[in-house]
């Protein structure tokens, strides 16, 4: 593994990822490795995503007319048995995080080190809580913008955000959801798949592009406002990662933009007909 690390970072390449290309069998493996950390977490939200994008075009209700809820209540009448539910999610949402460090730490390591290539070293913690409001703002507004422009067209449904009973966990709950989905799109979707890809050798823009596409496929269980603007969010982040190699900004806005969307929900929606 060392002497693998040393021959790669005498290639160089940005941020030093772009190792000396893989033998055939080496490439293919590698392809499968990622087909299977796909297969265990987002793409397998991806294929779900597209049975019930379906299953809600064939039905009798138009799509306008219906409604996603998010972040359900699984035991109602006991709040106890209800938030062991909610935390087994975050919990086991996180497997396929560490499943893709664990990979990246002992499978063809990146020449620069797995936590430079990911996005998480050096520490810059100022600049990436800036760089990250920044992006929650920029993503955020437009966003919410889009997602009234889609129901008025009436191609997505009305997003429930948030749907658990009121307890006095729900907002704890809520944020940890929050950090679990922030942690597993960008850390899966951005610093793993940008990394391997690359090491197959990749082009840039193709991995940006397939990388979005597929966050916006697994968001299209929405309807088609959330597959559109999933896309763009992919593009916007898949770029700053790009050009500045730190996935903590990106997680950091993710995680914003959820908690908005969760807690902003579920504090607004006795108030806000709208929503």
């Amino acid at each position: 593994m060392g002497a693998e690390s040393r021959s790669g970072a005498a290639t160089g390449g940005a941020a030093g990822i772009i190792d000396p290309l893989p033998a055939g069998r080496q490439r293919r493996l590698l392809h499968c490795e990622v087909l299977i950390v796909l297969g265990l977490s987002l793409g397998q939200s991806a294929v779900y995503s597209v049975l019930q994008i379906t299953d809600r075009l064939t039905r009798a209700e138009v799509l306008s007319q219906q409604t996603t809820s998010m972040n359900v209540s699984r035991a109602a009448d006991r709040p106890w048995l209800d938030l062991s539910y909610q935390l087994a999610n975050v919990t086991f949402g996180l497997v396929p995080v560490l499943l893709a460090l664990y990979l990246l730490l002992t499978v063809r390591v990146p020449s620069s080190g797995v936590w430079a290539a990911v996005g998480t070293a050096p520490s810059k913690p100022l600049q990436d809580w800036s760089r990250g409001v920044l992006l929650a703002a920029a993503i955020g507004i437009p966003g919410l913008a889009l997602y009234l422009f889609a129901r008025w067209l009436g191609i997505n449904t009305t997003v429930a955000a948030a749907n658990l009973t009121s307890q006095w966990w729900t907002t704890p709950v809520l944020v940890a959801a929050a950090a679990m989905n922030a942690f597993l799109e960008e850390f899966v979707m951005i610093g793993y798949l940008f990394t391997r890809w690359r090491q197959v050798a990749w082009k840039p823009v193709t991995i940006l592009v397939t990388s979005a596409v597929l966050r916006g496929t697994y968001h299209l269980y929405q309807g088609f406002g959330g597959f559109l603007g999933n896309i763009i969010m992919g593009l916007i982040l898949g770029l700053v990662f790009l050009r500045t190699r730190r996935v903590w900004p990106l997680v950091i806005a993710h995680f914003l933009l959820d908690v908005f969307s969760f807690v902003g929900y579920s504090l607004l929606k006795p108030h806000v007909s709208w929503l």
